[in-house]
């Protein structure tokens, strides 16, 4: 049987899964580095890829790998009360743990300590996450502008109101602010969890707690706490 090497990780702000995009390219400010493993550490073969703008990655849902399958699966987006299709859905929770990220490329480093890096935004990924393989986005065959988004074209995907103190925003590094504004925006909560929710949440962030409650359609940022002093 042909087993597939890991060929990279990948480096984000996302320490833990909670606050990670639903879907990659909704949020540009996030940025990312892709670190090859010894083996991949070969400029050759990154030969041309600065010619695109956006690349496909296929990852690993390194913590979500489940031994049992199940055909369906329950959408948070949907509720969490709702089955569908496991192939009809995104759910991390599928026969292969494999995920696949469209990111925009920002910069290529042939030379680091690390060897050859690249430079992404927009990916939906946790800090560390194992790479099987990147492709080229190709416009010509990659978009399709009329394409039906099944069940998820009847979702509402309402943006919250992020209320930031500045004394706590000030907290976080200059770089990282829009990120972490745009990540709350989107607002990270469980689908089934809205109306009437009173519970604090905490997302991990760049090195950080940022925990906030929800009224209505508005995010507050109620405390943050360094990672680092835990």
């Amino acid at each position: 049987m042909q087993t597939l090497d890991v060929i990279a990780h990948i480096r984000t702000d996302f320490s833990s899964k909670f606050g990670i995009p639903r879907q990659s390219g909704l949020i540009d400010a996030l940025k990312g580095e892709i670190v090859f493993t010894e083996k991949y550490r070969d400029a050759s073969a990154l030969r041309g890829i600065e010619g695109y703008s956006h690349l496909w990655l296929i990852w690993q849902f390194s913590e979500s790998v489940t031994e049992r399958f199940s055909p369906t699966v329950k959408p948070p987006r949907l509720g969490g009360n709702r089955r569908m299709g496991v192939f009809a859905t995104r759910s991390p929770f599928r026969p292969n743990p494999l995920g696949l990220s469209c990111v925009k490329l920002e910069g290529v480093e042939l030379s680091t300590p690390n060897g050859p890096v690249l430079h992404v935004a927009g990916a939906d990924l946790l800090n560390g996450t194992p790479i099987y393989d990147i492709k080229p986005y190709l416009p010509y065959v990659d978009s399709h502008p009329d394409a039906r988004g099944g069940f998820t074209d009847g979702i509402d995907y309402a943006r919250l109101r992020v209320d930031f103190p500045e004394t706590l925003l000030n907290r976080i590094p200059p770089e990282k602010r829009e990120a972490l504004i745009e990540v709350l925006a989107q607002d990270p909560r469980p689908g089934y969890r809205h109306d009437g929710d009173e519970r604090r949440y905490g997302v991990e962030f760049a090195g950080y707690d940022v925990r906030f409650t929800v009224d209505g359609d508005t995010l507050s940022v109620v405390e943050i706490e360094s990672l680092h002093q835990k």
